[in-house]
């Protein structure tokens, strides 16, 4: 069964959204991607945001660039934890503008936000916010944490 969405506002997002993806298959957590667009297809957001918990979601990652709309809309129409991944694109102010309007949300509309270009750790925190209900993937995040630390341990400088 999906439990993660990812959403994006175009295919140019796709190099950074790739890393949620690519975590999300490592941890063996299902989920589907989709081109969500809040300014060229909103008719589609709101259905994907509205239906998204009735369908088996659990958490949704939203990945944006420059005004970065989608992921504070998709928080504000679903039951669901948002999480939103600010990305750099072509016509970005340096990544601010991204930032700032996925983590600028009013009150009573959380969408929990990485760093510009954090698509790996929206990934992980949808699998540490799923892990909280789930025990085989609080194994498999278990595992995959240890496995860091021996990364480290083992480096050679």
């Amino acid at each position: 069964m999906v439990e993660v969405g990812i959403i994006m506002g175009s295919t140019s997002d796709m190099p950074v959204m790739q890393e949620a993806i690519d975590i999300l298959k490592e941890l063996g957590i299902e989920h589907e991607v989709k081109i969500v667009s809040a300014h060229r297809t909103p008719e589609l957001m709101f259905d994907y945001a509205k239906s998204a918990h009735t369908r088996g979601l659990k958490v949704i990652i939203a990945g944006a660039g420059g005004a970065a709309h989608l992921p504070g809309m998709t928080a504000s129409l679903t039951p669901l934890p948002v999480i939103g991944v600010p990305v750099k694109s072509r016509n970005s102010i340096d990544g601010w503008d991204s930032i700032l309007s996925i983590l600028q949300m009013p009150g009573g509309i959380p969408v929990a936000t990485v760093a510009l270009d954090g698509a790996k750790n929206a990934g992980i925190l949808a699998a540490k916010i799923i892990a909280s209900a789930d025990e085989k993937v609080r194994d498999r995040m278990l595992v995959y944490m240890e496995e860091m630390k021996q990364k480290v341990l083992n480096a050679k400088i």
